[in-house]
């Protein structure tokens, strides 16, 4: 039998994705790719892969996978969950493993992911790779056109996903230092390319006001909810090009940041633009979070582009072996061993 995970529930929303395939833009073909790439970069170091490989991405609530390989390796990064292994499918107790690390699973055992807490996307990377055939140069999932990933859609219970390697490398698992996932408490963007059809007025508004992620956000785009945004010049301008962060501003006032599964043209006024150091951590954003926006330069924007590139460059440096950097070993916390702790040069005791 080939190598593979076994989806035994597929979570509330499981995709595979990678970076995305741009270059198809002129043909009506969205970027796609992770909401998070910056998560998506750190799962596929942690088990040694390219930056770009395919992995999953998990919404919300996690799925249930199988090993059906001699041994794989797995890796999580992004938000917080409860990940259980267990010993097979019908084992009711397992062990604890925490995310920003990589874990070796044997045969038959089970990864359980609960809900997330803290962001709405989690990474799930294996070492080697999926082995999934990529459509126009990238194995990302673009569900509206059922294109990409495993047969263009989110997984389902029964699936197998294949993988590159029937065996795990004979190496350490290691973990990953100083990530700070933590969402920011305003995102920058820059005036959007249509700020003319918005009175100053207005454009000061949306960067004074605080948003809520709305309930009818998805991989497409964020819908805000908040103060209704006035249109100087109507809601309808002809169709233009839509870049990564894009805030559209439609006849309901109500603004919609494009993400990575956007449209490649637009027919509403963008009032402003995410700036791209900032777009992984608008990815993380769960519904129901509150938002807000500042306004900086395009000069601005361009440096914190060079910072952010260097950021992930360092991403390698930052992985240690297991374990090191003292404190508790973290097999043995995975193995229950220890259930407390004495400090035997305690004269009391």
């Amino acid at each position: 039998m080939n190598p593979s995970l076994r989806v035994l529930a597929p979570g509330l929303l499981t995709t595979v994705q990678d970076l995305g395939r741009p270059g198809h833009q002129r043909l009506g073909i969205p970027v796609s790719g992770a909401l998070d790439p910056v998560s998506l970069r750190a799962a596929n170091a942690l088990v040694g892969n390219a930056p770009d490989a395919g992995a999953l991405e998990v919404a919300y609530v996690g799925p249930t996978l199988a090993v059906d390989a001699d041994d794989a390796r797995l890796s999580f990064v992004g938000a917080e969950a409860a990940i259980e292994i267990f010993p097979d499918a019908t084992a009711l107790s397992g062990r604890r493993v925490e995310t920003m690390r990589s874990v070796r699973l044997h045969r038959g055992e089970v990864v359980r992911i609960g809900s997330l807490s803290g962001g709405a996307v989690l990474y799930v990377a294996v070492e080697g790779g999926l082995d999934i055939e990529p459509v126009l140069g990238s194995v990302s999932t673009y569900l509206r056109g059922g294109l990409g990933g495993w047969h263009g859609r989110a997984l389902l219970a029964g699936d197998r996903l294949p993988l590159v390697l029937e065996r795990a490398s004979d190496r350490d698992d290691c973990r990953l230092e100083g990530l700070d996932l933590t969402l920011p408490n305003r995102f920058r963007a820059i005036a959007g390319p249509q700020s003319d059809y918005f009175s100053e007025r207005e454009i000061a508004s949306f960067f004074d006001c605080a948003y809520t992620v709305g309930a009818g956000s998805d991989r497409m785009g964020m819908q805000l909810v908040g103060r209704r945004l006035t249109h100087a010049r109507g809601f309808n301008i002809i169709s233009d090009a839509i870049a990564p962060g894009s805030v559209q501003v439609p006849g309901t006032g109500q603004p919609i940041v494009l993400l990575a599964d956007r449209q490649t043209t637009g027919g509403y006024p963008k009032i402003a633009t995410v700036i791209s150091a900032d777009l992984p951590a608008l990815g993380r954003l769960p519904i129901g979070t509150r938002v807000a926006f500042e306004q900086v330069t395009i000069e601005e924007a361009h440096a914190l582009r060079r910072a952010f590139l260097t950021e992930l460059d360092a991403l390698p440096d930052r992985i240690v072996p297991l374990g090191a950097g003292g404190g508790l070993s973290p097999r043995l916390i995975d193995l229950n061993l220890i259930s407390g702790v004495v400090d035997a040069q305690c004269p009391s005791l």
